[in-house]
Parts: C-alpha cells; structure tokens; sequence
C-alpha cells in the first residue's frame, strides 16, 4: 500500500516536470522565432533604406519626368510597384537624408556614370541647345527653350497644343544638380562646371574655335591657330612672311573709288607667333580714309604682350602709329570701327603718293616687338 502511494506520487511529480519542459522548449522556440522574423525585418529595411538612398536621383528623375496629360504619366505610375511597408522606409530615408543637393556629374574621367539620357532632356527639341531657366512646356509635357517658345508662335511643335505659360520646375530642378564638362573638352578643356555656369564659360573658354580673320569674305570657317594659318594659306592665298619687320607697298589705280572693302591681308611668322596686318579702305561719315592694324592669333592675354609701330610717308613728311595688336577674338570690323591703328586720311595719302593724285601709291613699314 505504501509502495502504491510512493509510486503514484513518483509518477506525478514526473509527469509536471516533463509539462514545464515541454513549456519552456515551446516558449524557447517561439522567442527564437520571433527573434529572427524582427531581425529579418530589420535587414530587410535597412538594405531597402540603403538602395533607397543609393538610387534616389534615379527615383526622382522618374518622377520628374511625368507631365500632368501626357502618356509618361500614366507609364511611370503604373510601373511603380504598389504600396508596401517598405514605401513608409523610402519617406523616412528622405527626411533623414542631407538637405544638401547632390551634384550629379556626366563625366566618366570622375568615375561617375554618364547619364545622356537625362542630358538629352534638357536640349532643346527644336533647336538642339541647352534649355535654361525658364524651360517651357506644353500641356502633354513636351518642354522647348524660351528662344523657341516665341519662334513657334506659342504653339508646342510636337502637339500642336497652345504653350502657354506653363514652366517645367521639374527639370529645372535637374539641371540645378547636373555638372558636365565644357563643350570644348576635345580641344584640350577639362573643366568641369555646374550645369547652369557651363555656359557664361564656354562663351569665353580659351580653348573655343577661333573665327577665320580673313576680312574681304564672309568666312565660316573656324578651328585652332594651325588650321587657320593653313586655310588662309590655302584657300585665301595669303601672303605668309617670317620675321618681324616688313615693308610694304599698296597700290590702287582709282583711289576715288573707295569702298568698304580690305585690299590687302598679309600674315607674319614672328616669335613662333602669327599676327596679321590688314590694310584697307573706307569711310567715317561721309570721309575716305585708308586704316592699316595688326592683329595677333591667339588669345587677348597674349596679345598684350606684343607691341608694334607703323609708319607711312613721303616728301619730308610721315604718319607713325604704335600700339598693342588685338585679338583675332575681335573681329576685323570692331577693330576698324573703334580706329585702333594708322588712319591716314585720303587728301593726305594722295599728297604721300605724289604725281597728279590719280594713282595711290603708299610704303607701309612697321616691326613687331616683345614687352619685357
């Protein structure tokens, strides 16, 4: 009886212990479990936060492409995936991220990737330049520069809708963040500038194309020093002359008959550098003047560091002129218009010719010099 009794409370005690380990395996299990869901969770988000912020310009520039009408819109939204938990991860990444703008760069040489697409956004579609503020666009969102706008009478090219007065703030906004390389790049720039900037420097960039300096045509032709120097050898048949001193004789059968026009251009090899003396005639008011100058093939700063004299005469008498050759950067007509160089008035060339006055002959000599 007693052996009964002492068994049955054996078994008992057995029975609650073996409960409470089944409990606390159970339990066990469940917080395991409950850990690695909160944890996978927590990756999950933080991976989402970190391709978040990596293809946040991305993002936006699908956004920014919408247009309120247009067929984008509609395209864009229904390729955006729908909302999860993960969109709430995408907002708080984007309030907790810098206020600072990231500077998106076109050029490979700073190891970031080009994004021609979102360069051929911001060219004009109907004249091909760079749009800058304020970048129109129509109702279906299809944007041309303000140069256009008023060249298409108001009317979007595209769809023939009415412009308006709608501007695309969006793509304002790109630009704002877009720094590109100067158009000049394969001429030797290798500057890179914000997208806004770019432009004011590429209208003085020292490594942009220099005009044809030939003055008796209208030339078209532009390129770097060397090419120039070949194509006025070439095609304009220019006297090309080395030294740094020169004489030279004009002749003209009809001095009466003067019209805007050069009569003579003559380039000279000195100091490794190419300047070009022009002579010609014309008027001021309704005066006949002959005006010989120089010019320099290069850039203004360098041109500043030359100086030249001209001379002309005849019978006891002579006209000298010293200055500072231009820039070819100037062309031909500001330099004759501002009378930066030897004028001689027609009474006294005819007076330096002799004879009857019914021939022009002037001697034009001169030198070139270096400013130490």
């Amino acid at each position: 009886m007693v052996k009964t009794h002492l068994f049955s409370a054996f078994s008992t005690t057995t029975l609650t212990s073996r409960l409470l380990l089944l409990t606390l395996v159970f339990s066990f299990f469940i917080l395991v479990s409950f850990v690695f869901d909160f944890g996978e969770s927590i990756t999950i988000k933080f991976r989402f936060l970190l391709l978040a912020k990596r293809n946040r310009f991305q993002f936006r520039v699908g956004l920014k492409k919408m247009a309120p009408g247009g067929g984008a819109f509609r395209e864009d939204v229904d390729s955006l995936p729908k909302a999860t938990n993960y969109d709430i991860a995408i907002v708080k990444a984007e309030k907790s991220s810098s206020s600072v703008k990231p500077k998106i760069g076109l050029s490979e040489k700073h190891g970031i990737s080009s994004m021609n697409g979102v360069h051929e956004l911001l060219q004009c579609p109907v004249c091909g330049s760079s749009m800058y503020p304020p970048i129109h666009q129509c109702p279906n969102g299809h944007t041309l520069c303000a140069n256009c706008k008023v060249r298409v009478h108001n009317s979007c090219p595209t769809c023939r809708f009415d412009l308006g007065d709608i501007r695309c703030l969006a793509l304002e906004r790109v630009a704002e963040s877009l720094e590109l390389p100067c158009q000049y790049q394969g001429l030797g720039c290798h500057d890179i500038f914000p997208y806004y900037s770019k432009l004011k420097h590429e209208q003085n960039c020292r490594f942009r194309p220099y005009n044809c300096p030939y003055a008796g045509s209208e030339c078209s032709i532009t390129g770097d020093i060397p090419t120039l120097v070949a194509h006025l050898k070439d095609e304009h048949k220019v006297d090309m002359h080395d030294g740094c001193t020169f004489n030279h004789r004009y002749v003209k059968s009809n001095p009466h008959e003067v019209e805007n026009a050069t009569w003579m251009l003559t380039v000279f090899n000195c100091y490794g550098k190419q300047f070009c003396l022009h002579f010609e005639a014309f008027q001021i008011g309704m005066a006949p003047v002959y005006m010989a100058f120089l010019r320099f093939m290069g850039e203004d700063s360098e041109a500043r560091k030359y100086s030249y004299a001209l001379e002309v005469g005849g019978y006891g008498r002579k006209l000298t002129w010293q200055g500072v050759p231009r820039s070819i950067r100037d062309s031909h007509k500001k330099v004759r218009d501002s009378q930066d160089g030897l004028i001689i008035p027609r009474a006294l060339a005819l007076f330096f010719s002799g004879g009857d006055g019914q021939e022009l002959k002037l001697r034009v000599t001169g030198r070139i010099w270096k400013e130490l």
